[in-house]
């Protein structure tokens, strides 16, 4: 089991609260959160990566607690060595492809320098055949480009696990499962665990080693 996580978290939303309330044992390698819009996924997502803290519950990763509410344990992201990767990809619009990918290298806040090559950052341009574009800032590139930069960015950093927020849902339907085949070829080779979050049947059908059904805040059911 990679990931232990028991979270529950009270939002205010008008005249009726959001409530988050799940609990996930992850056992197999790749693991997707699915179910409809608004049911919780992305905000138990931030909860793993440390962009969000619930009041109540713990996350534990590989068997190290990166969250305990009642403890006070509560290690920041970057300290939880993931790879997430954002619906919109977040990528900076003034850096370069090449310095996109090299950022989650840098300490601190300093962008990396242009022209500098990296051997990590280098291996993941290529193997996600973006290495043609790297010098280019990402309103240059396809939508493809750019997810495939998201997830070179997220990789390049050797993390524990991969977290994906709909990866694929701003592309075309052709795009979509080409991309997925790529990833899939990335996950067996570097053996890296995948929670990707995602309401796109095809994800499930690729990805679902383990499926955690979510609605309203709660789990559902489960299909491991």
């Amino acid at each position: 089991m990679w990931l232990d996580l028991r979270v529950q978290h009270r939002l205010a939303a008008g005249a009726q609260p959001f409530v988050l309330d799940v609990a996930v044992q992850c056992t197999q390698r790749q693991v997707v959160l699915y179910g409809p819009s608004g049911a919780g996924k992305s905000l138990t997502l931030k909860a793993v990566a440390g962009l969000m803290t619930p009041q109540q519950g713990h996350v534990r990763l590989l068997g190290d607690t990166v969250l305990d509410a009642a403890t006070g344990i509560n290690l920041p992201p970057q300290r939880r060595r993931l790879g997430y990767v954002f619906q919109d990809y977040a990528l900076f619009p003034q850096l370069t492809v090449r310095q996109n990918v090299a950022f989650g290298l840098q300490r601190g806040w300093l962008n990396p320098r242009r022209g500098v090559r990296i051997a990590a950052v280098e291996h993941w341009l290529q193997a996600l055949r973006i290495d043609t574009v790297a010098d280019q800032l990402p309103a240059q590139l396809s939508g493809g480009q750019r997810q495939r930069t998201a997830l070179a960015r997220a990789l390049v950093t050797r993390p524990q696990a991969l977290l994906l927020d709909e990866p694929f849902a701003a592309l075309d339907h052709a795009l979509r499962d080409h991309l997925r085949r790529e990833l899939a070829g990335v996950l067996e080779e570097s053996g890296i665990p995948l929670l990707l979050i995602s309401h796109d049947p095809a994800d499930l059908a690729m990805f679902g080693q383990q499926v955690v059904y979510l609605a309203d805040g709660r789990q559902v059911a489960a299909d491991a």
